[in-house]
């Protein structure tokens, strides 16, 4: 005979197992005469296993599960009449098998603690995969209730972790394949000592090394520029990253004896060169404009306001030569 699979022993059964009765796929039937284990854990149990304290102010965590706590397993058979019912449409019979298998999310969602979400959020994605359950639940196939909506439990939370848990959203497949890839890793750590190669998880995957440098390379993990660094935090990440459009402190000094200089030497120019010199090149508060914008402000047509331009480049050009500095230092045409 098989095991028989309940509620409050749902953590020990082996995933694998668990996966294809869900699927049906079972050699054997489950023992639809199980009954819960006496002696369920009560809230402080619960609140032990998650690490609550209950000596400070109650959090959501430790409220929820002393609310989850007070509905007792339903029976086999009281899931079968309690299934009948919510298939005919009583939505009272469906709240029912909803409330009494919550305990059942909680004992899921704790193995991806630390995976990338918070518990409650957890809890609440295997809510909606419990709700889908009861839904698609059939009461004549034999199988007890928490063996389908273990499935369904641990998909909608695994789903979870893949859209949510990341900054950078990687496809669904992408996921999948990291996750195999880890697993692959993980067995061979367990059998060797050492780091595993890349190399040693195409072997084991018959997989092309560069396709598990690839997919690995999605596997890394995502750091916040403003996360401190170690030490006394006063730093953080973006303080080191080099700023590649930022100047030497001598450039800087430069830039401004140049800009200095060509100021000096555009109050030389007449009044026409000197507002077309600043319109053209975005000076002295300007935005650089078109030979037609400057020709509509000047009342002249392009052609001579380019002449106009020309003309002073070149006395710009020449008064720059007077203070001893080249050409190229003021413009490049």
């Amino acid at each position: 005979m098989a095991q028989a699979i309940v509620h409050d022993t749902i953590n020990q059964v082996d995933p694998s197992k668990v996966d294809e009765l869900a699927a049906g796929q079972s050699e054997s039937p489950v023992d639809a005469r199980a009954t819960r284990r006496e002696g369920e854990p009560d809230a402080a149990e619960f609140a032990r296993n998650f690490n609550v304290d209950d000596s400070e102010s109650p959090d959501p965590v430790r409220l929820y599960l002393k609310d989850v706590e007070t509905e007792r397993l339903l029976t086999p058979q009281e899931e079968v009449d309690y299934a009948r019912r919510a298939q005919a449409g009583e939505e009272w019979a469906r709240q029912k098998m909803i409330v009494c298998n919550l305990r059942l999310v909680i004992k899921l969602a704790r193995r991806y603690i630390n995976r990338g979400l918070d518990l409650l959020d957890l809890i609440e994605e295997g809510n909606l995969g419990l709700m889908r359950a009861v839904e698609k639940f059939d009461p004549e196939r034999g199988f007890r209730f928490s063996t389908y909506a273990t499935w369904w439990i641990r998909q909608t939370i695994e789903r979870a972790l893949m859209n949510q848990a990341r900054t950078v959203r990687l496809p669904v497949h992408v996921v999948k394949e990291v996750h195999s890839y880890n697993r692959a890793a993980r067995r061979i750590a367990q059998s060797q000592n050492g780091d595993v190669r890349p190399e040693q998880i195409a072997e084991h995957l018959d997989k092309p090394v560069k396709d598990v440098l690839k997919v690995m390379s999605y596997n890394e993990r995502e750091s916040s520029f403003d996360s401190p660094l170690k030490g006394d935090g006063e730093f953080s990440l973006l303080d080191m990253v080099p700023d590649e459009n930022s100047q030497l402190p001598e450039d800087d000094l430069q830039d401004n004896g140049v800009l200095q200089l060509l100021d000096r030497l555009i109050d030389k120019l007449e009044g026409k060169q000197r507002e077309v010199l600043m319109r053209r090149y975005g000076l002295r508060g300007h935005e650089p404009a078109t030979l037609e914008q400057v020709g509509r402000l000047l009342g002249c047509t392009r052609e001579r306001v380019r002449q106009i331009q020309l003309e002073a480049v070149r006395r710009l050009k020449q008064f720059a030569a007077h203070e001893g500095v080249t050409a190229d230092v003021i413009f490049s045409e």
